[in-house]
């Protein structure tokens, strides 16, 4: 049986200032896909996710996310049915774990005024907290919290509405050894745990792929080099072409590494 069609972008070209983006995107994400969007800085990547999550609407080109096509859908709506998590999410009060998490309820980065959340909402939030390992953190404040815990916490956040389709910008900014793997722990048991979520992951260290990672999708100066299984497009060959850089790529244990590749010396060279 074929997974449901999550989201769909076709010929997409996007332009800024007279500056052309990207150029004829087009990929298929279907429920429970885990996608990682690979490529160098300015390829074009953070503009792709923006795209898919109703965020900017392309030049040309098709979108349609969750069944509806944007341009003719209300966006506020169906942004609500998005999970997005951004590192750079800018909160400025002091607020408690849940308070952060509770926000996911109205889509802002604060507690709206006379704003209270059902007592549904309250309970679904504790328990995003208890699955991802912050139960620990009652008392903290968004001040007080490592980078590490943050993550999670905007995680927690992005999954409060229950959304299909969940979008991950390079979520392990600023994250030390020790806490982006526990980031990518949490966000392998919640592939396993929530087996019809799809998500689409914004990278450029192979490193930070998860294990459950499924397809993977390499832009190179605003198009897509390749598309498809993740093992079928992260290889040495795609990879040197995408980076044009000779890069040598390996799939271990269900995490992938990339190292560069030393030119070999001519015949007699010493």
């Amino acid at each position: 049986m074929t997974s449901a069609e999550i989201l769909r972008l076709e010929a997409v070209d996007f332009v800024r200032s007279s500056r052309r983006i990207l150029s004829d995107v087009a990929f298929t994400v279907r429920s429970g896909e885990h996608w990682a969007l690979i490529g160098p800085n300015g390829a074009g990547k953070s503009t792709i996710l923006s795209i898919c999550g109703a965020e900017r609407h392309p030049t040309s080109g098709t979108v349609s996310v969750l069944g509806h096509r944007l341009g003719r859908v209300e966006i506020r709506r169906l942004r609500e049915s998005i999970g997005h998590v951004n590192p750079r999410h800018p909160v400025r009060s002091p607020l408690t774990v849940r308070d952060v998490v509770l926000t996911g309820a109205t889509g802002t980065t604060e507690r709206m005024m006379r704003w209270e959340p059902t007592h549904e909402q309250v309970e679904r939030a504790d328990r995003l907290i208890e699955m991802l390992g912050l139960g620990a953190l009652e008392g903290a404040t968004w001040p007080t919290m490592s980078q590490g815990e943050r993550g999670r916490t905007l995680i927690a956040r992005a999954l409060l509405t229950d959304p299909p389709l969940l979008l991950l910008d390079e979520p392990s900014t600023g994250l030390d050894v020790a806490a982006r793997e526990q980031l990518l722990e949490t966000v392998d048991l919640l592939h396993r745990s929530q087996p019809e979520l799809a998500t689409v992951l914004v990278t450029h260290h192979f490193e930070e792929l998860p294990e459950t990672t499924s397809h993977a999708m390499l832009v190179k100066e605003g198009r897509v080099l390749a598309a498809g299984a993740a093992t079928d497009v992260l290889t040495t060959e795609l990879v040197t072409e995408c980076f044009d850089y000779p890069i040598g790529i390996e799939h271990r244990e269900g995490r992938w590494q990339a190292r560069a590749r030393r030119a070999k010396a001519a015949p007699g060279a010493r």
